[in-house]
């Protein structure tokens, strides 16, 4: 599929605040994922990416077309699916009737094709028994899914997903895992998380943002052995060290310089990623 998401020079504020500029990236068929501390700049670049939000400076090509410009930006969300961090959901719609509602948001005019689309949704995210429940009575993590099963109407070629995972036990974590990664093969889903495990498990690729800037470009196994030679166990707490904190065995994990008496351990994602950031982590 090539690079189908181009973003160069890129820039934006918030009065005062840069949030970023001068950004450049790109992106092919795939799952890319988003890691990043709160006020990194990942929520605003995902609303720009997904047309919500005009950069201030540089430019965006998606599918070869120029948000910039109003015909080709309604031509482009056509092919866009957004799940923003906060997902406006009506609580007096029933589920069935919040996707239906989006649905005629994307087009979708055919009434007997779009009933099939919304139930395609709804089963994807195992919310079909769920249909008829009206959104204030679902819970938090019946909700997030309904948010998912939104951004999936129309089939886009382009998910763009803030914090997908938030509020889903481990079986519809699971769940989403294998639907991303099958959409992932043949088309863009970039995702952003606070779960290093799910960048492990899922992605083909990982983008450390951290204070408007890429901090790291590579996959999930590049990042953990960016902390290779910097992971310890100790049996004493560290007097100093990048990162650390008591496991459930009793021992302390460390990132960082090794403490007297350690040994050495396998870096996992969310070590390189502390690597990267050089988090001061006490616990």
């Amino acid at each position: 599929m090539g690079e189908t998401v181009k973003v160069r020079e890129l820039g934006k504020r918030y009065g005062a605040k840069k949030v970023f500029e001068f950004l450049d990236l790109s992106f092919g068929a795939g799952v890319i994922g988003l890691l990043g501390p709160n006020g990194a700049g990942k929520t605003t670049l995902l609303r720009c990416l997904a047309t919500v939000l005009r950069p201030d400076s540089g430019r965006m090509e998606i599918f070869g077309l120029d948000p910039a410009r109003r015909a080709q930006r309604t031509e482009l969300r056509r092919r866009i699916g957004y799940l923003p961090q906060n997902p406006g959901l009506y609580p007096h719609f029933t589920a069935q009737a919040m996707v239906d509602y989006v649905a005629r948001l994307k087009e979708v005019t055919d009434r007997r094709v779009r009933r099939e689309e919304v139930q395609r949704v709804l089963a994807e995210v195992d919310l079909t028994e769920a249909a008829g429940t009206r959104v204030r009575k679902l819970s938090g993590g019946m909700r997030q899914r309904l948010g998912i099963a939104q951004a999936l109407v129309g089939d886009p070629q382009f998910l763009v997903l803030d914090e997908p995972t938030v509020g889903l036990d481990p079986g519809q974590r699971m769940r989403f895992r294998a639907l991303a990664a099958r959409l992932g093969q043949d088309r863009t889903v970039l995702l952003s998380t606070h779960q290093t495990e799910d960048i492990a498990a899922l992605c083909d690729r990982v983008i450390v943002f951290d204070e408007g800037r890429v901090a790291f470009d590579g996959t999930p196994s590049e990042l953990a052995g960016a902390a290779s030679g910097r992971v310890w166990s100790s049996d004493t707490q560290p007097g100093t060290a990048q990162a650390f904190w008591r496991t459930a065995d009793g021992r302390y994990r460390v990132v960082g310089e090794r403490p007297p008496g350690s040994t050495a351990v396998v870096p996992t994602v969310e070590d390189g990623y502390l690597q990267f950031l050089g988090t001061g982590v006490r616990a």
